[in-house]
């Protein structure tokens, strides 16, 4: 495999189906979609300027524009999910969720906000810009988060950008309202896992309440001021809450999920302006994790 290749032909012979049509608007026919793609794949994983992409792929207007259309009509998103369904109907994914965030710095190059930024919205629409572009000011700078869910075995289910400074519960319902893997044939998708890990920072009364509704097991320890609270209350504070232990001790595949994402440099740094294209390059990097697996598997 070249530096400049990176899909196998069993790897692209699995989402060459399912890109757009060979023609584009007014009838002229896109470029070479792997080309292409390969161009997109290389520049994510060398965070190269889409000026400086090597000759070998062709324009590089042509390539970020096939990576903006991809990134705005869904076509990296649906990918991803036909991944998603095979991994789940060859028995790849492992339902024990663990939920995370990573807080990325926003390149100066990839920034176009004004020294009073600061909003504290969330970017959860995947296909409208937020208005602050999902950067925001936090310890780090200007920064980007990916809030992301993933399966026992470190694979990426889940991935949705948030501003630097934005919290993480608040999310978190978001996060697992998006959790949807279509099943082929009869049968809804499924949205429920066995399991779901997370940190203290995800403790609230609500998250628990939330995943407890939906009959999913809860591994989340208790923040230090909850337990206080509850044992100053006595009786009235309720029991504390079920905590496995052992099966948080697995919780750390979230967090090496997050590395397997920054081995490319232009998502651990973001040069992207747009948080759609950056998303895209989020959602491609998952869509490349699941072919590696599903590449080899008949």
């Amino acid at each position: 495999m070249s530096r400049t290749k990176s899909l196998s032909d069993p790897q692209w012979a699995l989402i060459a189906p399912l890109m757009p049509s060979p023609t584009g608007k007014g009838g002229r026919p896109f470029n070479d979609h792997r080309l292409m793609v390969e161009g997109i794949i290389y520049r994510y994983r060398t965070g190269t300027p889409w000026r400086d992409l090597p000759e070998s792929f062709g324009s590089w207007k042509t390539v970020w524009k096939r990576h903006r259309r991809f990134s705005g009509d869904g076509t990296w998103d649906k990918i991803l999910t036909k991944l998603l369904t095979h991994a789940d109907e060859v028995g790849l994914i492992e339902w024990e969720v663990s939920v995370d965030s990573t807080v990325n710095r926003a390149h100066q190059h990839g920034t176009n906000l004004g020294r009073a930024t600061g909003g504290s919205s969330n970017y959860t629409n995947l296909l409208i810009e937020p208005p602050e572009n999902a950067v925001g000011r936090s310890r780090g700078g200007l920064t980007t988060k990916i809030h992301a869910l993933c399966d026992a075995k470190m694979r990426p289910l889940v991935m949705l950008l948030g501003t630097g400074q934005g919290g993480d519960s608040p999310m978190f319902p978001e996060v697992m309202a998006s959790l949807r893997v279509p099943r082929r044939g009869k049968g809804g998708p499924r949205t429920k896992p066995d399991r779901t890990m997370a940190d203290k920072a995800y403790a609230s009364k609500a998250n628990r309440k939330l995943l407890r509704d939906r009959g999913i097991e809860a591994v989340i320890p208790e923040k230090s001021d909850h337990i206080a609270n509850r044992k100053r209350l006595g009786q009235k504070g309720g029991r504390p809450p079920t905590f496995d232990t052992e099966a948080y001790k697995r919780r750390n595949v979230i967090e090496r999920c997050f590395n397997t994402f920054k081995d490319w440099r232009g998502i651990a740094t973001r040069y992207d302006k747009l948080a759609l294209t950056y998303r895209g390059g989020v959602v491609l990097r998952a869509i490349t994790i699941w072919l590696k697996l599903l590449g080899d598997t008949p």
